[in-house]
């Protein structure tokens, strides 16, 4: 498989590139491991994430063949934000990122374990502040081979310089 490059931007880039999608991440593959350690790491170990047989037998949530399959956390997929991010973007310069917030964030659909995801990024919006450079960003996360996104959000952050 090949790994995309972080593209390299440049504060002035940054600011210019307002209104236009800057990138999509490579596809990362949401496995039931990683939903294990999110659950261990956060202390929500709901068998819909972790218990890949009683999913098989009860889960709500279905694959293509009708196979129950577990599901990961909502929040899980929330994180990937920042790593999703960061490959796909070298902020020149950058001393430091930081999450600010965000103005909405919508689930929109499940990641089964074991789909791989990506996101795209649109600069809503880049404003000058102590320190570096505000950003806003509209993000879709995809999923791969699905027609519905499992999550859109707008995100804040904060890139230091």
């Amino acid at each position: 498989m090949k790994v995309q490059m972080a593209r390299a931007i440049t504060q002035a880039e940054l600011r210019a590139a307002v209104g236009t999608e800057v990138a999509v991440s490579d596809w990362y593959a949401v496995t039931q491991e990683s939903i294990d350690e999110f659950a261990d790491a956060i202390h929500d170990p709901q068998w819909i994430h972790i218990d890949t047989e009683r999913a098989a037998r009860e889960s709500p949530f279905r694959d293509e063949h009708g196979a129950g399959r577990t599901v990961a956390h909502g929040f899980l997929t929330l994180s990937l934000l920042s790593h999703l991010l960061g490959s796909s973007i070298d902020f020149f310069g950058r001393s430091a990122g930081v999450n600010v917030g965000f103005n909405r964030i919508r689930w929109v659909a499940p990641v089964l374990s074991g789909t791989r995801v990506r996101a795209r990024f649109k600069l809503a919006a880049c404003k000058d502040v102590r320190g570096g450079l505000q950003a806003i960003w509209d993000v879709t996360v995809e999923r791969e081979g699905q027609d519905k996104p499992a999550l859109i959000a707008q995100w804040l952050t904060r890139v230091l310089y």
